[in-house]
């Protein structure tokens, strides 16, 4: 008898896990069967805001029931990321995770945040800092501002505290010897905007966050954080070309809950890495200077782990956690 209640409950838990992996391959097939949110976790109108509005627009085929950008901000992006995170594991919530993700954690803004709370999908593009000030400021180059820095103490805006726009300008200011007053913002939009009523000395966002006010001649950048010069921007050069040893940058790319079946993980795949590739989104990242690099899942997650080690000794490093 006892043995035969043993069996029993074997029986169950094999039926139960054959059912619960039929269920997950049956949705795969159907999903998506209903709305799909995708979450961005700074404020619209920004790099990452674009770039997610115009991926998820050549996707829209692909999601008969509507997929929707929701801007979620905050805490540099912690506030976004996190109710991703903690969303239900069944591919109705999507989120587009920055380098913030492992950077935020390190400098102890991250609310509990940390990367291996989601499974990848996709990398979808990558950028770095770009040194950026008014077209009317009295600093022409990166060498004439980090000597005026010398004197004074520049206020640097970013897109919040800890996160990579914040890390660059403290990259930059740890190789040039100076320092640097570091205002944070929800974003690189709210940054662009303080710069451009002179609230602020310079900002360190990405080149294509800034393209548009650099072109109606508003802005100018003064040089870019990359290991070399940017191919749409050929003309502007490099810190480390100037004689600052710095480069650093961001990456962006799409993650669902940890738990989310990995059949209904590779369909999203599917679906993205195809948008990815489209026409609409192919120019429109040409048209914005913002450069496609696509990377699946599996490469994604290593790459998580490699930055996750590296932002953790620079942040410690520079001393940016906060206690």
């Amino acid at each position: 008898m006892k043995k035969l209640a043993v069996f029993l409950a074997l029986l169950v838990l094999v039926m139960g896990s054959a059912f619960a992996q039929g269920t997950a391959e049956v949705s795969a097939d159907s999903y998506p069967s209903g709305p799909v949110s995708l979450i961005v976790p700074y404020a619209a109108g920004g790099g990452t805001d674009l770039v997610c509005r115009a991926l998820a627009d050549a996707a829209k085929a692909s999601f008969p029931k509507n997929i929707t950008v929701e801007n979620r901000t905050g805490g540099g992006g912690a506030v976004g990321m996190s109710y991703g995170a903690n969303a239900k594991a069944d591919g109705s919530v999507i989120t587009m995770i920055t380098v913030e993700l492992v950077t935020l954690p390190h400098t102890g803004t991250g609310a509990g945040l940390y990367f291996d709370q989601f499974k990848p999908i996709m990398m979808v593009n990558s950028a770095y800092s770009a040194i950026t000030v008014k077209a009317d400021a009295p600093w022409k180059t990166l060498n004439e501002f980090i000597e005026a820095s010398k004197t004074k103490t520049m206020k640097i805006g970013n897109s919040g505290v800890g996160a990579i726009w914040h890390l660059a300008a403290a990259g930059l200011a740890k190789t040039a010897g100076v320092t640097f007053n570091h205002i944070p913002f929800d974003g690189a939009a709210p940054a662009t905007t303080s710069l451009l009523g002179g609230h602020i000395d310079a900002i360190t966002v990405s080149y294509a966050e800034v393209a548009a006010q650099v072109a109606a001649g508003n802005l100018r950048v003064l040089a870019v954080l990359a290991p070399e010069r940017i191919a749409a921007t050929p003309n502007i050069p490099t810190a480390k070309e100037l004689g600052y040893d710095v480069a650093i940058g961001t990456w962006r790319g799409l993650g669902v809950p940890k738990d989310t079946p990995q059949p209904i993980v590779d369909k999203i795949y599917s679906i993205f890495n195809k948008a990815a590739a489209s026409d609409s989104f192919v120019a429109f990242m040409k048209s914005t200077n913002n450069i496609i690099d696509v990377m699946d899942g599996p490469s994604y997650g290593k790459k998580l782990v490699v930055d996750n080690d590296m932002f953790k000794a620079l942040i410690n490093e520079l001393g940016l956690k906060q206690q």
